[in-house]
Parts: C-alpha cells; sequence; structure tokens
C-alpha cells in the first residue's frame, strides 16, 4: 500500500509573531551589508510592532497601506518611510517563499508603492573653518581624546562611512605608491577600494596608537570609566555620541557622522578635486550620487566649456 499523502500547509492570512521572526531572520540572512542588516532590523522590529499592536490583522495589501498611512503621520522623511515598505515588501517576499503566506497577498504587498519625494534633500555639511574648529574641540592630553581626535581626523579627511571607520583593522593601513592607505577596503554592498590617508591624518592614527598600546587588530575601541582600552571595537551608538559632543562644544548644531563623510567631499571639490578620484575616494558606483554628496549646481554664467583653449581667434 503507498504511504497517504500528507496535506499541503495552506499559506496564512494573518502571521503570528514567530512567523514574522522567521520571514525577519530570513531577508536579514540575505543581505550582505552590515549597515544595510542593521536598516533593515530596525524597520521591521518597528512595522512588527505596529502589526501586534492590533491582534487578528491580516497581511495585506490594505494593512500595509494602512502602515503607510501610519509612517507619513509621523516626522519621517520620505527616504525613512521608503526604506520602512521596502523592508515590509521583503518580509512579504520570504514569507511567501517559504509558504507562509499567499502569493496573491505578497503580490498585493509588493505593488504598494512608496512616498513620492518632492526636490531633492539637501544634506548637511560643514565649512572648512568649522571642521578645523570641530577637530580643535577634542583635548588631545587624554587616551580618549587621542582616539576621539583621530576618529573625527578620520571621517573628515577620508571620507570613511561609520561602519567602515569601526571595522577599520591596523593591518589595512599601508604604504601604496609612497602614500599611506586604507587598502582593499570592504565597502557598501562588498565594493573594495583603496581610500588615500592624509599625512595629518596619519599622524593623528599613530598618536593614539603609541597611546593604547594598540599594534593589530581593531583600531578603534572602547574605553572604560578608568581610562583604559577595553574590548574589540565600538558600538556606532558611541560613534554618535563622539560626533555629537564635540560638535557642540564647537558650536555646531545638528552635526551626525554622515555628515563628515559629505564634509570630506565638498572640501575635496571645492580644493579643485576632480570628480572621479571624489568619486573613487567615497566608493560610490554612480556618479550622481557623488554629486550630491557635493551639492553640486550648473553654472550657466560661466559654464565650464566657455573656455576650453580651443576657441579660434577673433570669434571669442
Amino acid at each position: 500500500m503507498s504511504k497517504p499523502r500528507k496535506k499541503k500547509r495552506a499559506p496564512k492570512r494573518i502571521l503570528a509573531l514567530p512567523d514574522l521572526e522567521q520571514s525577519k531572520a530570513a531577508v536579514l540572512n540575505s543581505l550582505t551589508s552590515k549597515s544595510g542588516q542593521r536598516s533593515y532590523d530596525r524597520a521591521i522590529n518597528d512595522f512588527v510592532e505596529w502589526y501586534c499592536s492590533e491582534p487578528g490583522l491580516a497581511f495585506n495589501r490594505t494593512v500595509v497601506l494602512r502602515y503607510r498611512i501610519f509612517l507619513e503621520q509621523k516626522p519621517y522623511a520620505p527616504t525613512a518611510i521608503n526604506l520602512r515598505l521596502a523592508a515590509v515588501r521583503r518580509v512579504a517576499f520570504e514569507a511567501a517563499d517559504s509558504g507562509l503566506l499567499s502569493p496573491e497577498l505578497a503580490a498585493g504587498i509588493r505593488r504598494v508603492k512608496g512616498v513620492r519625494r518632492i526636490g531633492v534633500r539637501v544634506g548637511n555639511w560643514i565649512t572648512a573653518e568649522q571642521s578645523k574648529r570641530l577637530l580643535g574641540s577634542t583635548s588631545r592630553t587624554s587616551l580618549r581624546g587621542k582616539r576621539n581626535c583621530a576618529m573625527l581626523a578620520m571621517l573628515v579627511g577620508c571620507g570613511l562611512r561609520r561602519g567602515e571607520l569601526l571595522a577599520l583593522q591596523i593591518e589595512s593601513i599601508q604604504l601604496r605608491e609612497d602614500h599611506w592607505v586604507i587598502a582593499d577596503l570592504l565597502g557598501k554592498a562588498g565594493h573594495i577600494r583603496t581610500v588615500p590617508v592624509p599625512a595629518w591624518v596619519k599622524a593623528a592614527i599613530d598618536e593614539w596608537k603609541e597611546a593604547s598600546g594598540i599594534n593589530q587588530g581593531a583600531l578603534f575601541r572602547s574605553i572604560n570609566k578608568t581610562g583604559h582600552v577595553w574590548g574589540n571595537g565600538m558600538t556606532p551608538k558611541v560613534l554618535w555620541e563622539i560626533v555629537r559632543e564635540t560638535a557642540s562644544r564647537a558650536g555646531i548644531e545638528k552635526l551626525a557622522p554622515h555628515d563628515l563623510r559629505r564634509t570630506c567631499a565638498r572640501l575635496c571639490h571645492l580644493a579643485g578635486g576632480e570628480l572621479d578620484q571624489i568619486q573613487f575616494l567615497l566608493g560610490h558606483v554612480s556618479i550622481q550620487t557623488t554629486e550630491r554628496y557635493l551639492g553640486c549646481k550648473q553654472r550657466l554664467q560661466s559654464a565650464v566649456n566657455d573656455k576650453m583653449g580651443i576657441e579660434p581667434e577673433g570669434i571669442c
């Protein structure tokens, strides 16, 4: 006799917390970027908290549209809302792929559009004078001050992302073509680049290394209340506090670590840096992303092609 076939589990309309956690784990495992994993983890947790606050909600297009309205009523930027909706779509896809959710419901959720962005986000930069003031607002007499100064110098001078800075290993700082660089830096989405390190930034790093006694592994580490280095790294929250507190002492409001990356790009451009070289420095795949970081605007009164050195005499 043939064995009776087991009935295939029917997809659900309402996902319980274990189902959502299983789908979240699948989403996070599909992401290669640490920063992407952190962002999606936070976004999915926010949705799960909202979804589970009203028991009995079906996981369908109508509910996700309600969630979008809920987000629009919050003081979130369109980019933040769209990130959260993208995370919900990924959860729906993974839930359907594992048989937890009906493919029809998942398809409806994936049709939920994001919020329209009106205009272009300006971003936040600080001037060269503000940058000098920021770097000068950290006392280098203590071990903590030497570390903070080196971190700020790398953010402004090298344009690193905060995740790249915190994951930086001492062995990655090498000499290439008689110039100090961060060799083979693993950046966003697995892209690898080489980042030049200015001499003044290298001097700040050496001062921190000599004071801390660190000669291998993670370059930047936590410092305990007694003023001693401990652990094998730092958390992003500590970096945020360092930037915020130092900016406050320098008289600069609302400064984030990523603003220093934008500042690095703009200051390089103002100093005559070529756009493609700035793109290499920041590790952008698209040149348009680099242009947004610079806040570039087209100049028509003094257009770049007015004086190219090929103008015929007597015409111009």
